[in-house]
């Protein structure tokens, strides 16, 4: 009865793993693959836990140590990632701030996606508390967007009252990494008092990028995020982080 309540959490698991992976596929969320491999990776090892039962095949003791090992280290990573990202997600910005970096998220056509709308939403509201400092409208262009993200973000925040005066637009950059790269060559904000907005998921990374380039006195203004989506953007960013830390950017 263990045996089959155990292949059973397995079939589940990997059942959700792919519903998941359905719905993220359907609104073509980047990084959805992810969840395939889940399901596989369960229904896998439901497989050959089963098949092994069957045929009362015993597993070398040693292969199963080497495989627990492989897993757990690689699930301390995990958590530990997930810690990191945790720890800035309700980040407040400073007061008096010089620059605010608002970073650019996804446009559908000229409208701002989810994800962005509440990135200019958190900026508008905490614009006027932070003393009112120059907005860094950080974003180029991409596939299935008719204007560039500073654009779509300059518009939305000028409806909302903000002066054009006070933005700068950063329209080439395409990563988080030339986010904060462009916004240095356009202004001193390295050197001054810089807040970063964006996703409460995305700004634990933000910020340790900016620290590696040099930025001397940077905050992060942490938005909100999609509830329904929370789960991935959360293992889409351990990933991540740990991507970038390989590559030696943080």
């Amino acid at each position: 009865e263990g045996e089959w309540n155990m292949e059973l959490i397995l079939g589940i698991l990997g059942l959700l793993c792919a519903l998941y992976f359905a719905l993220l596929v359907s609104i073509g969320m980047d990084f959805s693959w992810i969840w395939l491999v889940g399901a596989v990776l369960f229904w896998g090892i439901a497989a050959v836990h089963k098949y092994t039962v069957l045929h009362s095949i015993v597993i070398a003791k040693g292969l199963k140590i080497a495989v627990i090992a492989v897993f757990a280290v690689g699930l301390l990573i995990f958590m530990i990632a997930e810690g990191c990202i945790v720890s800035r997600m309700s980040a407040e910005p400073k007061e008096n701030l010089d620059y605010m970096i608002v970073l650019g998220a996804q446009v559908h056509g000229e409208r701002p996606s989810r994800a962005l709308k509440l990135r200019l939403e958190k900026a508008t509201q905490e614009w006027e508390r932070c003393g009112k400092p120059i907005l860094l409208l950080s974003g180029g262009q991409g596939d299935g967007e008719s204007i560039t993200e500073a654009e779509c973000m300059k518009r939305f925040l000028v409806e909302k009252g903000i002066p054009e005066d006070k933005m700068i637009l950063e329209d080439e950059s395409v990563s988080t990494m030339e986010n904060l790269q462009f916004c240095e060559r356009l202004s001193d904000c390295k050197e001054k008092k810089t807040g970063i907005v964006s996703n409460n998921f995305h700004v634990y990374r933000a910020l340790k990028l900016a620290k590696k380039q040099g930025y001397q006195d940077v905050c992060g203004v942490a938005a909100g995020s999609d509830w329904r989506y929370q789960i991935h953007y959360m293992v889409r960013e351990a990933f991540a982080l740990v991507k970038e830390k390989i590559k030696g950017n943080i």
